[in-house]
């Protein structure tokens, strides 16, 4: 073998090293700041089912979701913080667990429109079932907030119960109807509330309220004075 040959072929050998070494650090570095990103997000959901007082079964619902949306690459190109809010949606629609698009927009700082088309697509794309929420879920919870007696709950659940067994609620929030009714309950057991103050417990606006009240009384023919 001539020596020039020989040095060639040296040459070679040491550029397929040096390239094999650099994709091994690349892959590297790759590995570990994809391993960062999902402590990142990991610390994040901790965070948000904390504030949101969410439970541990959901939270691990959550991370799920997350996890499944980053295995299938839905997560390049996207916004963390929207994934995020919308698998903890998902996870609370999931479970069952009531708690209002303005509730998740106020800890995550992602407003309602942008978790809903998320939530969209991650149900999509990971073949999840997004099942509506009823106003049923937000009754207790709401009453809570008010201070309502048992009765008020109890009444309010009727009325709901009345208005979807009529088909009245038909592309209404489900928030918007629950606390129309509690607010026409709490009227009916003696045990008013403002509308500001139902309004603000809810987490809906008072224009919301006082349009939602006044069809479910109408159509229920409720009598509120």
């Amino acid at each position: 073998m001539r020596e020039k040959d020989r040095k060639e072929r040296v040459k070679e050998a040491d550029r397929e090293r040096l390239q094999k070494l650099s994709e091994r650090q690349r892959r590297k570095r790759i590995s570990t700041g994809l391993g960062k990103q999902r402590l990142v997000a990991q610390a994040e959901i901790d965070r948000l089912a904390s504030m949101l007082s969410i439970p541990e079964e959901t939270r691990e619902s959550s991370t799920e979701i997350y996890r499944e949306a980053w295995e299938k690459d839905l997560i390049h190109g996207r916004s963390i913080e929207k994934i995020l809010a919308a698998s903890m949606y998902m996870a609370c629609r999931k479970d069952n667990v009531p708690r209002t698009l303005d509730e998740i927009e106020n800890v995550t700082m992602v407003g309602r429109k942008d978790i809903i088309k998320t939530c969209k697509l991650l149900a999509k794309r990971l073949d999840m079932r997004l099942v509506p929420a009823s106003p049923l879920e937000y009754v207790s919870r709401f009453c809570a907030k008010l201070k309502l007696e048992r009765a008020v709950e109890d009444k309010a659940r009727a009325i709901i119960n009345e208005a979807l067994r009529r088909d009245i609620t038909s592309g209404r929030g489900p928030t918007g109807i629950a606390a129309s009714a509690i607010y026409i309950a709490a009227i009916l057991c003696d045990d008013r509330k403002t509308q500001k103050d139902v309004a603000e417990a809810t987490g809906v606006t008072e224009v919301t309220l006082r349009v939602r009240y006044k069809e479910l009384a109408r159509e229920l023919g409720i009598k509120v004075e």
